[in-house]
């Protein structure tokens, strides 16, 4: 059963009028009605006290309803129908890729980076709570996106990203310590920065352990993600002639520093040796990166002022159809 609440319940002050009007229609009656029985008007006196003079009060009655039921109908009556339990998952979560050039290694299709966005934005449409921010980085590191949940933007931003856009060389450090300044300042109960990358760091003025100590200082997750084929991967690469040529060349990713960075932040090391691999990779973090952030009540009220209102203007339609008809001869 549904149950009637009120929003504006300051308009119930006016039901004072009711008992006003009420005992004014009583003094008005009494003070209309003669106070002597003058001889000569019997067949009057049995006339007037027929049923429409027993039944004039009615149209009182119409009056005083009707503007009962307006007030209710300003006071805005709602029904709750609905009660829900809402829980709203989300974290803030800074994805930082590497861009460098041996991202350009075919053992995933078409390259390791173009695999890295695709799956990087499967994984961000499939968070609708979160809030995202991307960093890259190659020699350098930058942020290509803040943290929003405006999530179009931040893949809009991912399918942007390209080679040469900073100088090459690795700086795995530079590109975690770059994504702990944007989540240092987040208020939320969960922080985390995913850190994909295929190579080893060799460049860059903050190195990538002193980095992770500082993500845990602020109490940052960071899951890494070595991407690359175990031994060799396909490279395109240019000859002295300048013509793009695919060479087999040793993969190397060092995986006791990532795996160190994951350790003294409480996340996790992965190595990703294809693209079905990475999926699977996300998924297993999706499903870790679950934090409740807010629990609440709600209920789905529905307004129900229109059937009061429309009561009270039937009733008063009938109260004047009555007046001026049937009731039109008694005073």
């Amino acid at each position: 059963m549904n149950n009637i609440v009120f929003a504006n319940p300051g308009f119930f002050y006016l039901l004072v009028i009711v008992p006003l009007i009420i005992i004014w229609y009583v003094f008005k009656g009494r003070r209309t009605t003669a106070s002597l029985s003058v001889s000569g008007f019997e067949g009057y006196s049995d006339r007037a006290s027929g049923w429409k003079v027993r039944l004039r009060h009615m149209l009182f009655a119409f009056r005083i309803i009707a503007v009962t039921l307006i007030i209710l109908a300003l006071a805005r009556p709602q029904s709750t129908n609905r009660w829900q339990r809402v829980t709203t998952e989300g974290i803030d979560i800074i994805m930082s890729l590497d861009i460098s050039g041996s991202m350009k290694a075919m053992d995933f299709k078409p390259n390791r980076l173009e695999a890295a966005k695709e799956v990087g934005i499967e994984f961000v449409t499939s968070r609708p709570d979160d809030r995202f921010g991307l960093v890259v980085f190659a020699g350098e590191s930058f942020t290509q996106c803040p943290l929003t949940t405006d999530l179009p933007v931040v893949t809009n931003f991912m399918n942007e990203l390209d080679f040469g856009m900073v100088e090459d060389g690795t700086a795995i450090g530079m590109g975690l310590a770059t994504a702990v300044n944007r989540l240092k300042e987040s208020k939320t109960k969960s922080k985390v920065i995913i850190l994909l990358t295929d190579g080893v760091n060799n460049t860059g003025e903050i190195g990538p352990v002193t980095a992770a100590e500082l993500a845990a200082s602020y109490g940052i997750r960071v899951y890494t993600i070595g991407v690359g084929s175990s031994g060799t991967a396909p490279i395109p690469v240019q000859d002295v002639f300048g013509r793009t040529v695919v060479q087999n060349m040793k993969v190397e990713i060092d995986e006791e520093v990532l795996k160190k960075i994951a350790g003294l932040t409480g996340g996790k090391y992965f190595r990703a040796t294809d693209k079905t691999n990475l999926r699977e990779i996300y998924t297993e973090i999706d499903i870790m990166e679950k934090t409740q952030l807010d629990v609440r009540q709600f209920s789905k009220r529905t307004d129900e002022y229109f059937p009061w209102l429309l009561a009270a203007v039937v009733l008063l339609v009938i109260e004047v159809v009555l007046r001026y008809t049937i009731f039109r001869t008694i005073p």
